[in-house]
This record gives structure tokens, C-alpha cells and sequence, in this order.
């Protein structure tokens, strides 16, 4: 995953901007395969808001309001999973600060179901 965390980062210090929708599309796909089979509390919320975002980013001109809200409940939920993951913590912890301050809260922000129940790229099986 160290990759994944790697090529994240990358983007988010680089500026979300300057990331073209379809690698961020990518990337989210990567981490919806990585996460498919996760079974911690507050991963399938993740999941969710990685569907919402990818297809967000798959859209000719994403909603910007709804993709910063989507980023920063992506960072608050992905800082409070790191303390239960069993390795890379440090990194999980400051993705999600990243992500955070790279997204503007919006506690109004409605769920996308349909999203969450398709993730678009399933983990590959060993």
C-alpha cells in the first residue's frame, strides 16, 4: 500500500488542482480495491465517499463545493481508522490530515448509496 500512499500524497502536495480527474479517479479506485475487503469501523463510510468522489471526478465538471466536502470527510474518517489499522499508521494519520486540509467541511453533505454499492475497481483475488 505504500505506493497508494506514496502516489496520494504526491497529488495532494503537488495541489489537488493541478491532478487531472481521471488519475484522481485512479487513485480512488486503487484505494476503493485496497479497502473492498476491510473490515474496521468506519471503512465502509470511506468507501462510500470514495464512490461519491470518484464519480464526482468521472463528470465532465465536477461539483467543486461537494468535491472539498468529500475530501474533508474522507480526511476526518481516515484520521480516526488509522489508530486501528494494523501497520502505517503515521501514514494513514497524515493522509487524513491532508486530505482534510485540502476539503472544506460541509455538515450538510448527503450521502451518495448508489456510489458506495458499486465501487467501480473489486480487490483482485491472491
Amino acid at each position: 500500500m505504500a505506493v497508494k500512499f506514496a502516489g496520494t500524497m504526491n497529488a495532494i502536495n503537488r495541489g489537488l488542482d493541478a491532478t487531472k480527474p481521471d488519475k484522481g479517479a485512479d487513485m480512488i479506485e486503487d484505494w476503493e480495491a485496497a479497502l473492498a475487503d476491510l473490515d474496521t469501523p468506519g471503512a465502509k463510510g470511506i468507501l462510500r465517499d470514495l464512490g461519491s468522489l470518484r464519480k464526482q471526478l468521472e463528470k465532465g465538471e465536477p461539483d467543486a463545493d461537494r468535491v472539498h466536502a468529500l475530501l474533508h470527510r474522507l480526511g476526518t474518517a481516515t484520521t480516526k481508522i488509522a489508530d486501528k489499522a494494523d501497520k502505517s499508521q503515521d501514514k494513514l494519520k497524515a493522509l487524513g490530515e491532508a486530505l482534510s486540509e485540502a476539503g472544506e467541511d460541509a455538515p450538510d453533505e448527503e450521502e451518495d448509496v448508489a456510489a458506495a454499492a458499486a465501487p467501480k475497481r473489486a480487490r483482485k483475488k491472491a
